[in-house]
């Protein structure tokens, strides 16, 4: 089944309302069979060319997940990743910033965590929580010694978008490529997967109290995420927005994207010089 990915792309300059953007679509896979099928294949390719980014030195890829709790980010990162090579691969979840972080400019923390060049970053969250979960608590800026209008009488948030779009386009510049996920779950959806993390014993350890009263303030987080997307989308660093409530359709889509980049970058393996290959003979006489 064919896929057009650029569908959940969003356009850079264009304002988004993600009422219009439907949290579940047409299924990709016919049966629990079926994906499973697809997503082995779409992994087995991926190992390849893992394999062949980690050996030709290519580009760093540094790929975001931001969604709503319950969206599905853990899960969409361990299924779709599985089997690469670890030497290539590395993944940071970002949760409350510590004191010494809060001491820093927004972006320190996870700067110090971006991808070599040759390997593959994921962010489970990253510097947009400064722009989503502070924009919703702006009470977070009093502890990085902020308020939300700056000295010039700017908003501390058109400056963050601001600064998000310089720091991606300087990775662009430099060597990384940069792709981000924003798993787009409904409320109801929600509802249902923090029902299960309550009834399954196996899932208590996932729910967090604090999640439910985060969910009071779904409109805030929507108009937030909406702001977010529709200013730091651009053509160097694009925004997928991934229907979520089908965590099967969402884990698919996902490694379209990622393998579609990974295509994209046409690399191959290093070229073995003359006098490279007669050191190997030499060697092979001594095996």
């Amino acid at each position: 089944m064919k896929m057009d990915v650029e569908k959940y792309s969003v356009q850079p300059g264009k304002k988004i309302a993600l009422k219009n953007w439907p949290t579940k679509g047409k299924p990709l896979y016919d049966s629990k069979k079926d994906f499973e099928k697809r997503l082995d294949e779409y992994v087995e390719e991926l190992i390849e060319l893992q394999q062949l980014h980690y050996a030709a030195t290519g580009p760093a890829l540094l790929l975001i997940f931001q969604g709503m709790d319950a969206s599905g980010k853990d899960g969409v990162v361990k299924h779709v990743m599985s089997g690469i090579n670890p030497q290539g691969f590395q993944v940071y979840s970002f949760k409350q910033p510590s004191e010494e972080e809060r001491k820093h400019d927004f972006l320190w923390r996870t700067t110090r965590c971006l991808p070599e060049r040759g390997r593959i970053g994921i962010f489970n969250r990253s510097y947009y929580e400064e722009v989503l979960v502070v924009k919703v608590h702006p009470e977070f800026l009093l502890g990085q010694g902020l308020t939300e209008k700056q000295d010039d009488g700017t908003s501390i948030w058109k400056n963050r978008y601001e600064s998000i779009v310089n720091f991606e386009e300087h990775l662009s510049r430099n060597g990384t490529r940069v792709v981000k996920f924003f798993l787009h779950l409904s409320k109801d959806e929600q509802r249902k997967q923090f029902l299960e993390r309550i009834d399954d014993p196996a899932k208590n350890w996932k729910f967090n109290p604090a999640d439910v009263q985060e969910r009071a303030l779904w409109d805030q987080y929507q108009e937030a995420y909406e702001d977010c997307l529709s200013a730091t989308s651009t053509k160097n660093a694009p925004w997928y927005i991934i229907p979520a409530d089908d965590r099967y359709n969402a884990r698919l889509i996902v490694a379209r994207v990622v393998l579609d980049l990974m295509k994209s970058l046409k690399l191959e393996y290093p070229q073995t010089t003359e006098k490279r290959r007669e050191e190997l003979q030499a060697i092979r006489k001594l095996l």
